[in-house]
C-alpha cells in the first residue's frame, strides 16, 4: 500500500479490525519513511449482477439508483444512516448470493420493498405506491391493510 503522504511503498499494518458486519477489514498502517499513520478499507470485490428491465434492455447495477430510491421512500423519517446502509449491503449480497449474471429489476424491487418494511412503514408505503404504480386512494388501503396483517401475523 502507498502512503498518501509521502507515496512510499513501504507501510506496515498496526492494527485490524473487521467493521460493517464481517464484510470489510479496516486496517491501521504506518508508513515506514515519514512515520504517518493512516486507515484503509479493504473488501471482496464481488460481481454484481446486471439488471433486465421491465422493457427488455439490460443495465448495469448502479447502487446509487439504489440508495436514492431508498433515500427518497425515507425522507423526512426517522432511520439512521447506519441502519439504511446496512440494508443496502444486505440487497446487495441477496443480489450476489443468486450467483446469477442477469436479473430481473423486479428482484430488486420486491428486496427493497423486504428492507423498507423492515425499516419504515410510510417509507415502505410510499416507495410500493411508485413502484407498483398506484393510481387511486384505494390501492393505498389496500397495501396499508396488507401490511397490517403481516403485522398481525
Amino acid at each position: 500500500m502507498r502512503c498518501p503522504f509521502c507515496g512510499a511503498q513501504d507501510t506496515k499494518v498496526v492494527d485490524s479490525r473487521l467493521v460493517s458486519e464481517s464484510a470489510q477489514v479496516r486496517r491501521r498502517r504506518s508508513c515506514s519513511e515519514c512515520n504517518e499513520r493512516f486507515t484503509t478499507f479493504e473488501f471482496a470485490e464481488l460481481q454484481m449482477p446486471k439488471l433486465i428491465k421491465h422493457d427488455g434492455c439490460r443495465e448495469a447495477f448502479d447502487e446509487e439508483k439504489l440508495r436514492n430510491g431508498i433515500l427518497k421512500a425515507l425522507e423526512k423519517r426517522p432511520v439512521s444512516i447506519e441502519n439504511i446502509e446496512t440494508a443496502i449491503s444486505h440487497i446487495k449480497e441477496q443480489l450476489q448470493a443468486t450467483g446469477e449474471r442477469e436479473i430481473s429489476s423486479q428482484v430488486v424491487g420486491e428486496a427493497v420493498m423486504k428492507a423498507l418494511q423492515k425499516l419504515d412503514q410510510v417509507a415502505y408505503v410510499r416507495f410500493a405506491s411508485v413502484y407498483r404504480s398506484f393510481t387511486d386512494i384505494s390501492e393505498f388501503q389496500d397495501e396499508i391493510e396488507r401490511l397490517k396483517n403481516n403485522l398481525d401475523s
